[in-house]
């Protein structure tokens, strides 16, 4: 008999982790408040849930993949209220104080909440290349991590309640000036009179080489951010204001991500906000005067 696991959030991120935990033999029971998406979710096993109380009434341990804080504290909320003793891993990146909002909700009606972020793509959580950063009570850390290890390629256990979300602010800080640098690259080599299929097969061999430059190089390369988005100029604008407010509170400054997110933010004001966050390159484009055929 196949284990059961709750997914909440169907999105780019749960709709990933469904298709590879259903594929690890997984039954998942899941729940968007958007229908669409559950069409969206192929051939994965999936039970539609009509609530997150309906979820926490079928499994021991929930997936949360929500875009928002007050996504999140709703479903704390009511699945306190159910009286469902599970236990629910986080993957948002939020504000930790959010976190620790719902954590509490929780806490008070004995269910237990980690802190469990995930970084990569939506491509990559696709193919199971994410990382998981897990914190909080260990022993439910562990009782989920069997899970983890069929949504991800690499699963750490970080410590107490919100050393997740803190590791995930400094890989996404260095995802938001890794992804600019690239797109830099890619337009000074086409400044430079190279090729930009070249300067990527080249360079993403070098010692200058990033994950990023070698994630989305490709849409560089090509100069086409709409199709197959796997993460938008409107989720890095929230990610990229967690870790400036996180910067704030512990007076780290930032000059880089600072630099980083006004590129960012060009690129959503200029009408990239759902395309692929890739579209950096655009505007790196247009600010050395590169018109590509």
């Amino acid at each position: 008999m196949s284990e059961k696991i709750g997914i909440i959030g169907l999105g780019i991120m749960g709709s990933a982790y469904t298709k590879n935990l259903s594929a690890a033999g997984y039954e998942i029971i899941g729940y968007d408040l958007n229908e669409e998406r559950f069409a969206a979710q192929g051939n994965a096993r999936v039970t539609r849930a009509s609530s997150a109380t309906d979820v926490s009434s079928q499994v021991d341990r929930i997936i949360t993949s929500l875009p928002h804080p007050d996504a999140l504290k709703a479903v704390a909320e009511e699945i306190a209220e159910s009286g469902n003793k599970v236990i629910i891993a986080d993957t948002c990146t939020l504000k930790i104080s959010d976190k620790e909002k719902s954590r509490d909700i929780l806490a008070e009606k004995g269910v237990i909440l980690l802190d469990c972020p995930v970084s990569g793509t939506g491509h990559q959580a696709a193919v199971g290349d994410l990382v998981i950063f897990g914190s909080g009570d260990e022993a439910s850390f562990n009782k989920m991590k069997p899970a983890f290890e069929k949504m991800g390629r690499l699963v750490h256990y970080l410590g107490e309640f919100g050393t997740g979300s803190k590791m995930k602010y400094i890989a996404n800080l260095l995802v938001a000036i890794h992804n600019v640098s690239a797109a830099e690259a890619i337009t000074y080599g086409i400044k430079a009179g190279i090729d930009p299929q070249l300067v990527y097969d080249v360079i993403k061999s070098s010692a200058g080489t990033s994950r990023m430059f070698e994630v989305r190089g490709p849409m560089m390369v090509d100069g086409k951010y709409d199709e197959d988005v796997s993460a938008n100029h409107i989720i890095m604008k929230k990610d990229i204001s967690v870790i400036l407010d996180y910067a704030d509170q512990i007076g780290c400054p930032t000059p880089l991500l600072s630099t980083a997110g006004d590129i960012h933010r060009s690129a959503l004001a200029q009408g990239f906000g759902l395309e692929d966050t890739a579209s950096v390159c655009a505007i790196t484009d247009q600010m050395a005067g590169v018109k590509r055929k």
